[in-house]
């Protein structure tokens, strides 16, 4: 245990108070396994019982996310809250073994480790949760089982859906960048424990791991129809069973920005929600900007709901977000143009649906009654300016102009506007199509067309058309058989300026955010019968003047010295003799040494997607993930590979982990399977 002190990083006052950081203590779950977790203590909580925030995640409390734990956690303990990070079964310095995401094993743990907080005595008996990702899905998931003691929730850039969005399959295309995280997900589960807090155990505990945990990729893959495997631990399917008060946070740059809304709509608990410019990341220390005050909002929300507090956080409207303003494309990190606004409800009576019928390469007001057709057959490599599926605020992650996947593309553009045109919410696209295959892909992008030509992505959507009648079945496609498609794309706030366009982009491929299907198809949209459904929304008077957030602070980092500062590098490359396009992906995470601890960890990855435009059974997707952990005379790292390939019948999975101890290899394991293709 170490004191450590914190200051606020706002100009207007400083703020010092005391607190604890246990490092490292032992919670016992039923079956016996114990996890370990941090806790940040404060000082009056052993004589006067405070409140707890738990954040649930499998990260690494004691390496990997240490630095953002202290800093959001410190904070609130400095003001009277007791903050816990467990390490999830089978990561860091916890026992057990993960052997995937959200299991209900998982789920029982997180209940009852809220069940061991409020029984503490420096508790007061009410818990809170909050978490980004994978931390702000348990806390959904913890809710719905009512734990007497977990009081509200704060869940950010979540997903209600595993099927839908969380990792495996994207509007029921499945992700190239989705099959990485499968393969960096099991090396992330095979990194040791730390000797210093869980004692001589550590290399049973590390073997284990190494042996015990499967590729997440392989079963994933498996089940490529939303079954039982996917249904299970979504929230969508038990939004009734949520009685906890609800503060949804997303980020229409986030791979998930159509949670916020989802809650709002179905959750019958106390909710309120927040969408801003942000990627996968929490708002305070978002580098995709502007960044905000989340954690005076959560502080808020703790006071109401954990103290009972009488402030204003529930006289806020029920949806804040930021509307972003037409700006150039920008793939890096930075602040985005735009204004917060507030919807006391929703659905909301200020946002209506604007119908535009496509034309010929046009968007109308009315219907042509023309029977015009349009062919589309896209080249593989179209995609390739979409960007990241999950936006960390790292190099080149959002999507770069949009001209040269437009240009691969059939555009339908409208005119230029004579008044803005501001957007809230879901467009749905309304297709009458046909296919000259059993099968087909179609993808579609919205984007903002400036007068000076450069084209910025709005938003997006995917649709199998297999899956065009739900995702539970496989629906039959009759070459030459016209049918009727629905496409929703995703939730955003967006204003284009007046003398802007808007461009609907429709294409069959969309690399690397979808794998290729098995045939390549040709789609004709019956233009006359297809329509484009916008959620228009009216500005209300004086809400320019709306503001919401306090500017952005956290607590100080904990002690470290950076050894190696981070990098990264994204390139596209076309070979032309062998046709071959790559899209290559080098993330250096750096390495630091931490004060406290004396504990060093460096990481680094890599990803790399080819594909050939004349050949859909070219498309490769590679995945390397390294990490290092070292102290005095202990030195751990292990490095994990997933390569993905296909044919028209099956994906081809060859998966690899190996650990070293002292630069000597130790341990090796191999996967080499096929999986049939059901669907793709």
């Amino acid at each position: 245990m170490f004191e450590t002190k914190i200051s606020s990083s706002d100009d207007v006052k400083s703020l010092e108070s005391s607190f604890d950081v246990i490092p490292h203590i032992w919670i016992e779950m039923s079956d016996g396994v114990r996890l370990s977790a941090k806790i940040w203590l404060p000082k009056e909580a052993r004589v006067n019982p405070v409140p707890a925030i738990l954040e649930y995640i499998p990260y690494r409390k004691s390496d990997a996310v240490a630095v953002r734990d202290h800093q959001n956690h410190a904070w609130f303990a400095a003001r009277g809250y007791a903050c816990i990070r467990p390490d999830m079964r089978g990561h860091g310095d916890s026992e057990g073994i993960m052997v995937d995401e959200y299991l209900p094993r998982e789920q029982q743990d997180a209940v009852e480790i809220i069940d061991w907080i409020s029984s503490q005595e420096w508790c007061s008996g009410s818990v809170g949760m909050m978490g980004i990702s994978w931390g702000g899905i348990a806390s959904l998931q913890a809710a719905t089982h009512q734990p007497s003691a977990l009081k509200a929730i704060i869940p950010v850039c979540a997903s209600v859906d595993r099927y839908y969005d969380d990792g495996g399959y994207l509007f029921g295309a499945y992700q190239g960048q989705g099959l990485g995280w499968g393969g960096v997900m099991f090396g992330y589960c095979v990194r040791p424990p730390d000797p210093a807090l869980v004692g001589d155990s550590w290399r049973d505990l590390w073997l284990a791991r190494l042996e015990q945990t499967p590729m997440f990729a392989e079963k994933w893959l498996r089940h490529q129809l939303r079954d039982d495997t996917w249904v299970q631990g979504s929230i969508c399917e038990v939004y009734e069973k949520i009685k906890t008060p609800v503060l949804g946070v997303g980020g229409w740059n986030d791979c998930w920005p159509n949670t916020v809304i989802r809650l709002l709509e179905n959750i019958e608990s106390p909710c309120r929600v927040v969408s801003g410019p942000w990627g996968h990341s929490y708002p305070n220390l978002s580098k995709i900007g502007p960044a905000a005050g989340f954690l005076q909002l959560a502080l808020k929300w703790w006071d109401y709901w954990l103290k009972g507090v009488q402030n204003d956080v529930m006289d806020a409207p029920k949806f804040v977000a930021f509307i972003q303003d037409s700006h150039p494309p920008d793939p890096n990190p930075s602040n985005r143009p735009g204004r917060w606004i507030g919807e006391d409800i929703w659905p909301t009576s200020n946002v209506k649906a604007q119908v535009l019928w496509l034309g010929n390469n046009s968007l109308r007001h009315e219907p042509t009654g023309l029977g015009t057709t349009a062919l589309i057959k896209s080249p593989n490599s179209t995609g390739l300016c979409s960007g990241e599926y999950m936006p960390w605020s790292g190099t080149a992650e959002l999507p770069h102009d949009q001209r040269p996947d437009d240009s691969k593309s059939v555009c339908f553009d409208g005119d230029a506007l004579q008044e803005p045109l501001e957007l809230l919410g879901t467009s749905i696209l309304h297709l009458k199509l046909s296919s000259d295959k059993k099968c087909g892909l179609i993808c579609a992008r919205l984007c903002d067309l400036s007068p000076d030509g450069s084209s910025t992505l709005i938003s997006f959507g995917i649709l199998n058309l297999k899956l065009r009648n739900g995702r539970e079945s496989v629906a039959e496609v009759r070459p030459g058989e016209l049918i009727d498609v629905k496409l929703k794309l995703n939730d955003t706030g967006w204003r284009i300026r007046k003398g802007h366009r808007l461009r609907l982009a429709l294409s069959t491929h969309l690399w690397p955010m979808a794998w290729p299907i098995s045939e390549t198809a040709t789609i004709t949209v019956h233009t006359a019968f297809s329509r484009l459904e916008l959620p228009v929304r009216m500005p209300n008077k004086g809400e320019e003047k709306f503001t919401y957030f306090e500017a952005p602070t956290a607590a100080d980092a904990p002690p470290h010295l950076t050894l190696r500062e981070p990098s990264g590098s994204r390139k596209i490359t076309h070979d032309i003799r062998t046709g071959e396009i790559r899209y290559d992906i080098e993330t250096d995470g750096g390495e630091l040494k931490f004060d406290e601890s004396g504990l060093i960890f460096g990481s680094d990855n890599a990803q790399s997607y080819m594909i050939n435009d004349t050949d859909q059974f070219s498309a490769r997707a590679e995945y390397r993930a390294n990490f290092s952990f070292s102290r005095d005379q202990w030195s751990t790292s292990t490095r994990s590979e997933l390569i993905v390939t296909c044919d028209a019948e099956h994906f081809f999975l060859k998966g690899c982990v190996s650990a070293f101890e002292d630069g000597t290899e130790v341990f090796v394991k191999n996967w080499d399977t096929k999986i049939p293709r059901i669907v793709y």
